[in-house]
């Protein structure tokens, strides 16, 4: 538990993000993946968000983060996703010809609080993404 600046208790909740390309467009590689995970920690402090664990397959992101409970989720989700999806297709021009009309996230996500699992085992399935087999 962390204080405030006037001494009061901060309660920080984790939530498990997934995010799809549209279409689930397989244009996600190590180096995407890093430039978004980028993106996302230059954005979140100002939400008051912080990276826990981030991972990716070819088409989707796996991201752990903290938040306050007072912590706008969605208007932080739709402004990463907007900058997000501006900066990529503006610094790997290439990926445009695979995306469906320019579109990179799809509309939707998922967003889970972490509930009963710990945080650990959190990590350890957001970790193995990507792996074939789970190894």
């Amino acid at each position: 538990m962390k204080l405030d600046n006037n001494n009061h208790s901060v309660f920080m909740l984790h939530y498990h993000l997934i995010m799809c390309i549209k279409y689930r467009n397989k244009v996600i590689d190590d180096t995407i993946s890093n430039r978004l995970k980028e993106i996302f920690e230059k954005i979140a402090p100002s939400y008051n968000i912080t990276l826990e664990e981030w991972n990716h397959d070819i088409d989707h992101v796996h991201i752990l983060f903290r938040g306050q409970p007072n912590t706008e989720i969605s208007k932080f989700i739709n402004a990463y996703k907007s900058a997000s999806s501006r900066l990529i297709k503006k610094e790997y021009p290439q990926i445009r010809k695979s995306l469906w009309k320019e579109m990179f996230w799809s509309q939707s996500f998922c967003l889970l609080t972490t509930g009963g699992a710990t945080v650990d085992i959190i990590k350890q399935y957001i970790q193995s993404q990507g792996k074939k087999d789970g190894k």
